[in-house]
């Protein structure tokens, strides 16, 4: 599989990268700007781009701007964004029309190497990864009249796994129960929110997604 990386910190990018190919995969760019990464798959057409968020000359969000084109000029690759703090509206940026072939990690997550690396193969089988910390952050808000105030503990650990990207057979294992029981909570915790519980994986991570996002994102759309 290849890989692009864009990362300014040289020693990052160069970790990453070793990482990636001693797991097996093929690191076509190491790239130091977000141009240079935009260039380089227009050129090399790798399977997955590893995005830091917060690139020269601004250190804003040029990696997350760099990644929604890549998104949207180059669907065969799919694109993993890392951040260095808890951002659910750069997030929920990523994830504005579609979460399929899409991933938001804080770069801490890296240090877990077997998470990492699950993360990169999601996202570019077509699936989501979506970090957890991320997520709890997002279930943890509070809004008046909230649904999630309905959830039984397990449902919501449930949907956090689910908004995380997990299949039902990955919540399945996780949480040592049967693929059946899973499908039970999954299908109450979609009739508590209120969202729909048809399509495929990504169109289920980004109902929650959507459901979770902050008051004022919700809002401004």
């Amino acid at each position: 599989m290849r890989v692009a990386i864009a990362e300014d910190s040289v020693l990052l990018r160069e970790g990453l990268a070793r990482l990636l190919t001693d797991a097996g995969f093929e690191v076509v760019a190491r790239c130091g700007d977000a141009s240079a990464l935009l260039g380089a798959v227009a050129s090399l057409r790798p399977e997955v781009a590893v995005v830091d968020i917060r690139m020269p000359p601004t250190h804003t969000d040029e990696g997350l701007r760099a990644a929604v084109t890549i998104r949207a000029e180059h669907p065969g690759t799919a694109v993993l964004v890392l951040s260095q703090h808890v951002e659910p509206a750069l997030a929920m940026t990523l994830f504005a029309d579609s979460a399929a072939g899409a991933g938001y990690l804080l770069k801490d997550r890296i240090s877990d190497v077997a998470e990492f690396l699950a993360a990169v193969r999601r996202v570019a089988a077509g699936c989501t990864a979506v970090d957890p910390i991320i997520v709890s952050s997002l279930v943890a808000r509070r809004r008046p009249d909230d649904p999630l105030a309905t959830l039984t503990p397990r449902e919501r650990e449930v949907l956090e796994l689910m908004a995380s990207g997990h299949s039902n057979q990955g919540i399945a294992d996780r949480l040592y129960l049967t693929l059946r029981a899973v499908e039970k909570y999954v299908s109450s915790v979609f009739g508590k929110l209120g969202l729909p519980s048809t399509g495929g994986e990504s169109r289920r991570v980004l109902a929650v997604l959507l459901f979770l996002r902050p008051e004022t994102d919700r809002n401004r759309g």
